[in-house]
Order: structure tokens, then C-alpha cells, then sequence
């Protein structure tokens, strides 16, 4: 499968002001064979992905710690790859503790079940470099 588009880009650590240009970035990658509802959804997954990457794993780092995306267009899938520097996480024991406590979340968690119900693929894995990488796919 060939790719129609392929990019990376880093980006520092810092809410709110990093998220508009992360969003205006992943916005140039789009398609006109990506259907409106994939896209918007993955416009949400991208947004929780950094949010939750900048919130949780580089909380007590410095902001200027970088966090890389990379996102590769398809012709039938789209991937986005976002790169922590933080402690490793497990993310498949958080959805099931958060799924466990079903409405009883409050304001914590609700970012991981929405990349859960988005992705048709997803996890989060400890590479070689001692980063973590979100894995986030959807098939169009």
C-alpha cells in the first residue's frame, strides 16, 4: 500500500498554546478520499493524544521536552504515532480500570476511552530510545 502522505513534526510540551498548531499542522495532511467523519475523529484522537501525552507523561518534565507526531495517510487507513518521553504506562490496564468504574469516571480518563472508541487499532508502547508511542489507526 503506498502512501499518499506522510509527516512528522515535534512539538514542546506546553497547554494550551501548542495544541492550535498541532491541529493546523495534522489539518494539511488532509485528503479528499478521507471521509468528514474519519477525519473529524481523528482530529479529536490527535488532540487527546498530545493533550494526554503533555498532561500525563511530561507532567513533572520540563516543556520544552519535545513530543513528536507522525502521521501517515493511506489510501484505506490513516496512522498517527505520538512520542512521549515519560514513564512507561499501561495503557491496556488503564482502559479496563476506567471501563470498570463505567459513569463513575468524573473528569480523569475519558481522553483514553475516546482514543478506545475511535481507533480500530491502538496501544502504547515502550521503544528502544526509552520513549512511549501511541499507536493510533483507523480504517476508512
Amino acid at each position: 500500500m503506498e502512501d499518499l502522505k506522510q509527516s512528522s513534526k515535534q512539538f514542546t510540551s506546553d497547554l494550551p498554546p501548542t495544541l492550535d498548531p498541532v491541529l493546523s499542522w495534522f489539518d494539511r495532511l488532509n485528503q479528499p478520499s478521507i471521509p468528514q467523519k474519519v477525519w473529524l475523529q481523528c482530529q479529536l484522537a490527535i488532540a487527546e493524544g498530545f493533550t494526554n501525552a503533555v498532561r500525563h507523561a511530561h507532567k513533572n518534565l520540563s516543556p520544552d521536552l519535545p513530543v513528536d507526531i507522525e502521521v501517515k495517510v493511506s489510501p484505506h487507513q490513516l496512522e498517527i504515532r505520538i512520542w512521549d518521553q515519560g514513564p512507561p504506562f499501561d495503557l491496556e490496564g488503564k482502559i479496563q480500570e476506567l471501563l470498570q468504574k463505567g459513569e463513575h469516571l468524573g473528569g480523569s480518563g475519558r481522553g483514553i476511552l475516546i482514543l478506545r472508541r475511535i481507533a480500530d487499532e491502538l496501544s502504547y508502547i515502550r521503544t528502544d530510545d526509552d520513549r512511549n508511542c501511541l499507536l493510533i489507526v483507523k480504517y476508512y
